[in-house]
C-alpha cells in the first residue's frame, strides 16, 4: 500500500484532531537506533511516532524528525508526536516535567502528551498521595493544553478506578487512554468505559512482547491470510478502530508492520482471536495502585 494511504488511517480525537491509526513506539530505542528507525517509519508511510520521558530518546526523535522531515517532503504538521509525563514528576513537579519534554523534542508543541502512569516514583502503590498527585498533573496538563503547548491530553495504564476519578473530577476530558492490548488482554471494561466517555483507546504490546507471535491460532490465522502473525495482530485491532504502536529498530520489520491495511480478517478469525482472552498481561499491573 501507497505510504500516502496508510498515513491516511487515522481515527477523530475528541479535539478535532486526527490521530493515526499506526504509531512507530519508541519504547526501548536506544539513541543510536532513534534516527535509522525513524528514516524507515517515515519511507513506509508512518506519521505518527510515540516516545515518553522514561524512554530517554525525546531528544533523538526531535532531531532525527527534523532531520528527516525534508527528506520525505514532510513539515512538522505533517507528523503527530506523542509523549508522556514520567512517574518521577507526577504531582508538583508535572508542568516541569511536560515542558522538558516540549524542549527535549525541541518542538513549539507536543500533539499528544499522556500521564504515563497511575502511580508516582518514590511512594508505596497503596501510597493515598497517588490520587492527589494524579490530580495536580492532570490540572498542569489542563493549563498546557489551554496554552496551545498540547494539541491533546491523556493517560496511559490508568485502569477503571483511575478512570472514573479523573472523569469525575477533570475540567477537560482526557482525549487517550493508552493501555496494554492484545487477544490475551482484551480489557473490556476499559473499552467499554472509553467509549461511551468518547475517549480513544489506543493499544500498545500489541505482539505480547513478541511472545504472541507463535501462538497456534495466530499462526494459523496468519497462513490462512498469506499474512505475518503480527500483521493479523495488528489488524485485529486496527480493524476494532483501536490504534496500535508497534515497536521496533529493524527497517524491514517496521515496513511490514506497515501492511496491515490493505486485507481484512473475516467475522470468523475475528472472533476466535478476541476468545483468547485470559486477562494475562505482559508488563506491569498498574490496577493495585491507588
Amino acid at each position: 500500500m501507497a505510504s500516502s494511504v496508510l498515513a491516511s488511517q487515522s481515527v477523530l480525537l475528541d479535539t478535532g484532531a486526527q490521530m493515526p491509526l499506526l504509531g512507530l513506539g519508541m519504547y526501548k530505542l536506544a539513541a543510536e537506533e532513534v534516527h535509522c528507525a525513524v528514516d524507515a517509519a517515515l519511507a513506509a508511510g508512518y506519521r505518527a511516532f510515540d516516545s515518553a520521558a522514561v524512554y530517554q530518546n525525546e531528544a533523538k526523535l526531535g532531531r532525527a524528525l527534523m532531520e528527516l522531515l525534508p527528506k520525505y517532503g514532510l513539515t512538522r504538521e505533517n507528523v503527530f508526536i506523542t509523549s508522556k509525563l514520567g512517574p518521577r514528576d507526577q504531582g508538583e513537579k508535572a508542568m516541569e516535567g511536560a515542558l522538558c519534554s516540549l524542549s527535549q523534542l525541541g518542538m513549539d508543541y507536543i500533539d499528544l502528551y499522556l500521564i504515563h502512569w497511575p502511580g508516582t516514583q518514590g511512594l508505596d502503590v497503596a501510597d493515598q498521595h497517588n490520587s492527589g498527585n494524579r490530580a495536580q498533573s492532570w490540572a498542569a496538563l489542563e493549563d498546557l493544553f489551554i496554552q496551545g503547548k498540547l494539541k491533546a491530553i491523556g493517560v496511559s495504564n490508568f485502569m477503571p478506578a483511575h478512570m472514573r476519578e479523573l472523569m469525575l473530577s477533570c475540567k477537560i476530558r482526557p482525549a487517550v487512554l493508552q493501555v496494554e492490548f492484545h487477544p490475551h488482554l482484551c480489557q473490556a471494561e476499559l473499552r467499554s468505559m472509553c467509549k461511551e466517555w468518547g475517549v480513544c483507546f489506543q493499544a500498545y504490546t500489541s505482539l505480547g512482547k513478541g511472545e504472541l507471535l507463535t501462538d497456534p491460532l495466530v499462526v494459523e490465522v496468519a497462513k490462512s491470510c498469506s499474512r505475518t502473525p503480527a500483521q493479523v495482530l495488528l489488524r485485529w485491532a486496527v480493524q476494532q478502530g483501536i490504534p496500535v504502536l508497534p515497536k521496533s529498530s529493524k527497517p524491514e520489520r517496521i515496513k511490514e508492520n506497515a501492511g496491515i491495511f490493505d486485507f481484512t480478517l473475516c467475522e470468523d478469525h475475528m472472533e476466535q482471536l478476541s476468545a483468547l482472552e485470559r486477562g494475562r498481561r505482559f508488563c506491569w499491573d498498574p490496577s493495585q495502585v491507588v
